[in-house]
């Protein structure tokens, strides 16, 4: 291998471990705000949960509170991928609204922590995150804002005094989307706060009633309710919120990219998955493989040499999330 080869080579790999050790940060961040809150979230308790040093740490953030940024970035990116395609679904504006408040309720009863960190301790960052906060709240005000276009948002509405067609004003979603996350807010400050979701009915019947009446609430509100994850030992059972905790196996730049070939090519062979990630010496791929597999990370589903038959490796659950955070390139 040539000097400039090498030389990219070397500073592929170490890109790409900053950007774990980043992942890792953000995740840790996350973790430590809904466990201590804003004001205890020191920079050592973050570097102690994600194992990485106070030199990472500032080598890739400014400040606690571009750390901060960057977590809630990180969060939004997942709750815009479950939620976002919810609301653009095809139906009308509540059976939309219905769906992605649904959505958006099961993953902050999946992940607390990301919960909190969105809805509470957010109100508590500095200016960047606030002005964050603010452009979420407005787009929400604006799928909310939707109910004052539909043609028959009228119908059924008794009781108001307005006439046919006059739809209530602008500010109507303002306080719809406020009333919404206040109520999030509160059951997530109480200690031992019951799951959220039970609560889309009452919150889909606040949100309409405006728009369409008190007919079309009174029916939100006997909606049949959505089902709900069972609790264990009185909490909700939830996602690996970080997978790299405790992992008892270091994870390189070769071992992502290992990962990211099971991950694209399930059921692969040993050799498979070593020329697909450039790992040449077969010795290598197969000790390897066995510390993952040791390490809870992967799984051999095939028989196995001893039976005559190739290994066939598939990613763990825990396996899987650590591939999605650090996603390396597999060409």
């Amino acid at each position: 291998m040539g000097t400039k080869t090498k030389t990219q080579s070397a500073t592929r790999e170490g890109g790409h471990v900053l950007e774990m050790q980043r992942r890792r940060l953000l995740l840790a961040y996350t973790e430590v705000l809904a466990e201590h809150g804003w004001q205890d979230a020191s920079v050592d308790r973050i570097c102690k949960r994600a194992g990485v040093s106070r030199r990472t740490f500032y080598d890739l953030f400014l400040d606690r509170e571009g750390c901060f940024l960057a977590a809630f970035e990180l969060g939004l990116e997942r709750i815009a991928a479950h939620v976002v395609p919810a609301y653009m679904s095809k139906g009308e504006w509540q059976k939309r609204v219905r769906v992605a408040l649904t959505t958006l309720l099961e993953l902050f009863d999946q992940e607390p922590p990301l919960a909190r960190m969105c809805v509470v301790e957010t109100l508590k960052g500095g200016p960047a995150v606030l002005e964050r906060r603010w452009t979420v709240v407005q787009a929400l005000v604006t799928a909310i804002d939707e109910g004052r276009t539909r043609e028959d948002k009228a119908k059924g509405h008794t009781g108001s005094g307005e006439s046919k067609g006059s739809g209530p004003p602008p500010l109507t979603a303002e306080g719809a989307v406020g009333g919404v996350l206040s109520v999030i807010h509160t059951r997530l400050r109480e200690s031992g706060a019951d799951p959220l979701l039970p609560l889309v009915n009452p919150l889909m019947s606040m949100i309409v009633h405006p728009y369409l009446g008190s007919a079309a609430a009174a029916r939100e509100l006997a909606h049949p309710a959505p089902a709900f994850a069972p609790k264990q030992n009185g909490r909700v059972s939830a996602h690996v919120q970080d997978p790299f905790k405790d992992l008892p196996i270091r994870i390189t730049f070769r071992t992502a990219r290992v990962l990211a070939v099971m991950g694209a090519q399930p059921g692969s062979s040993n050799r498979e998955i070593g020329d697909a990630a450039g790992v040449t010496d077969q010795g290598q791929i197969s000790k390897l493989l066995r510390r993952l597999e040791r390490s809870g990370l992967a799984s051999n589903t095939g028989e196995g040499h001893p039976k005559g038959e190739p290994n066939a490796w598939t990613l763990t659950q825990r396996g899987r999330a650590i591939q999605h955070t650090i996603d390396p390139p597999v060409a």
